[in-house]
Formats: C-alpha cells, structure tokens, sequence
C-alpha cells in the first residue's frame, strides 16, 4: 500500500470527520479500475480520496485550466489530491490513456465524467473519456456516488458542517456505454441521497428546544438558579443541550455563563442583607474550606471552584457574608466561570459535532451522562462531609 495514499486517505477522512463525518458503501474491486462520480462540489475529490481504499492508489482527473492554471494550485491538486491535468479543450483524450500503465499496475483512476460541477444536484451528460480509458487498458468502470458535498461546499459557496456519504457501485463492463455509466452512478446517488441518517427522538425533541430562542432563555435560568440553590450544576444542562444541537454551543454555554454570573451576584446581595436560601448537597465543610479562602484572597478565591467540586453557590454567599466587593466579585467570578463554563460547553458542541452519525444513540448518551453525573456528585459531596 504506497504511503504517500495512506496519507492522502487519513488526512481527508480526518478533516471530513471534523466536518461531519464521512460513510462509505461498497468496495472497489481487486485490480486496476476507472471510478467514475457525479461531480457538485469541489469536496468531491476530498470525500472520494477518504473512502476509496488506500492500496488503489486512486489518481484524481482534473480540469487542468483551472488545477493546473498556477504553481500554487498544482502543488494542492497533486500532493494532496493526487491529481493530474485533463485538458477540457482538446487534448483530454490522450491525458487520460497516459494513465493506462497505473490501472494496469492496479490502481484506480477516477474521473469526473461530465468535467464539471453541476447544479441542482442534476447530473450533466457524461464524456466518453472514463470509457475509452477503461476499453484501453482492459479494467471495469466502476459507479460512484458522493452526497452530502453539495451542502458541505457548495459551489460558488461556503464551507460548513456536513454528512458526506459515499456509494461504490458494481462495476460495469470497459464496454459500458456512457449513458449506461450515467445511469448507474444517478441510481446510486438516489438511493444515497434519500436514505435518512438514524436519529433519536429524544436528541430531536431536546434540539428543538435547546435550538429555539427559549434554548439560550433556559440556560440563563438554569445558570442563575445554581448560583442561588438549585442543586444541578450549568455544565450538566450543556452536556445534554450542546450535544444535542452542537451548532449553538456557543451561544448556549455564553447563555449560562451570564446566567451564572447574575445569579452569583444575586446571591451575593441576597447574604449580605441576611437573606440566607437553601443550598442542598452542600456541606459545612465546603463552607468552613470557602470562608478560610475568602479570608486569605477575598473575591480571587473563587478561581479554585471549578477544580475543587464546591458548588459555585456555596462561594457567592459567603462572599456575600464576608462584604466582598460585587465589582471585584464579578470580575474575578466571571474569570472563573468563564474558564469551566465556555470548555465545557465548547467540548460538548464538538464531541456532538463529531458523533454526528450515531445521534441515533443520543438516549444512551443520557444514560450515561446521568449515571456518571449521580456518581460524581455523590463522591464530591461524600468526600466534602
């Protein structure tokens, strides 16, 4: 297997991870072949060079009047997509039977038979050069279908995050038609398209919610609650809504930020004028820890409470009862806040955005997410009695 294509293939199936991952159906057969795709994205060639297998070598057509118009652009198109030049105003014919000595050498070499990208997720007529490639050096032509690209980068359009799905279909005969070609490959992105990824109704009812304007509203309110009393830290409600929908993590988790830092302050001003509200799953322990390091750092004390599992209430109301300054006390909160709240919140919206494809498993999700939040809190508040 030449390493220069094990290469190629990590790097893209790792950037299309990070992108929203990539699927792949089919395999392409033993020996030499000419894959021929339907073409909508520039994507193509990245989500092809992640899903075909390493140990084909696949060698990429590309227009040469635009790949190879500049240095900058033909070391890209060759280096990391193992791209050639094919001329598409006279000339093409002879580029492709050039590359007759690696299909019979056993690598792939696919092409973009309509030579251009479509529209409307139509596809255009194919050329004949895929085909008298394939009759020149005696291999299949083999069918492939890429969805998912057009949405990932559209043409004439921005990258953003998408599912890219790949088919390889049965190869056809070199004496295959280009019609017959055609046909294959609009099969194969039919049924790719209209096949629905798996998901949970539970992950989808929470997006609806969390991906609503009220989502950032009770993020805010469960934040603030916390600061308070309420006993269920803000990071628990990110882990459930940023996996959910991971789009709005950023919003969400500055949503609970603002939520916490109000509610901290409330607090404050709540103690210091004698107002004491319930703190369950706190101990006097925490307190009597919180009180030694107020007196030590005043409002700074706060930054060891994302580390040390004391509650973020149990800090705001002894600052409270030891007349800490609000000013300094949000400045050195919202530090500290910050630092826990936006990772958290962030991690979860990437670990969502990178499990994408098994959100059909987002109640499982939970299941665990509960059961390690429950025991968590119980050594926490076990070993602060």
């Amino acid at each position: 297997m030449p390493l220069a294509a094990l290469l190629r293939r990590a790097l893209w199936w790792t950037l299309l991870t990070l992108t929203g991952g990539v699927e792949r159906r089919g395999r392409l057969p033993r020996g030499g072949c000419v894959v021929v795709a339907n073409h909508s994205s520039h994507a193509d060639t990245a989500a092809l060079l992640a899903a075909l297998d390493a140990r084909h070598a696949p060698a990429i057509g590309a227009a040469a009047d635009y790949w190879f118009a500049s240095p900058w652009r033909r070391r890209i198109c060759s280096r990391l997509a193992a791209g050639f030049p094919v001329r598409r105003t006279g000339g093409g014919t002879a580029d492709l039977l050039a590359r007759s000595a690696d299909l019979r050498a056993g690598r792939a070499v696919v092409l973009f038979p309509e030579g251009t990208r479509a529209r409307d997720g139509e596809l255009g007529a194919f050329h004949r050069g895929a085909l008298v490639l394939a009759q020149e050096a005696g291999v299949p032509v083999v069918p492939a279908a890429i969805a998912g690209t057009d949405r990932l980068l559209p043409k004439h359009g921005r990258l953003r995050p998408a599912l890219v799905r790949v088919a390889v279909g049965t190869p056809l005969p070199a004496s295959a038609t280009p019609e017959q070609a055609r046909d294959a490959v609009a099969a194969l992105h039919r049924r790719t398209t209209s096949e629905p990824l798996a998901d949970s109704r539970v992950r989808k009812r929470v997006a609806a919610v969390a991906g609503a304007r009220i989502g950032p509203a009770l993020g805010f309110a469960w934040a603030c609650a916390e600061a308070l009393s309420w006993p269920l830290m803000p990071e628990l409600f990110l882990a459930v809504a940023c996996v959910a929908v991971p789009r709005r993590a950023l919003k969400l988790s500055l949503a609970a930020l603002a939520g916490s830092l109000a509610g901290g302050l409330l607090a404050l001003h709540l103690a210091a004028s004698g107002v004491q509200l319930p703190q369950p799953l706190t101990t006097d322990r925490m307190r009597a820890e919180v009180r030694q390091e107020l007196s030590a750092e005043s409002a700074a004390a706060v930054r060891h409470q994302p580390w040390n599992g004391i509650p973020f209430k149990v800090y705001a109301r002894e600052a409270g009862r030891a007349d800490v300054a609000p000013s300094a006390w949000l400045a050195h909160s919202a530090l500290s806040r910050g630092s826990r709240t936006l990772t958290v919140g962030l991690a979860c919206g990437a670990f969502g955005f990178l499990a994408h494809r098994k959100r059909r498993c987002y109640g499982g999700y939970l299941a665990l997410l509960g059961g390690g939040f429950t025991v968590a809190l119980t050594l926490i508040v076990t070993g602060w009695s």
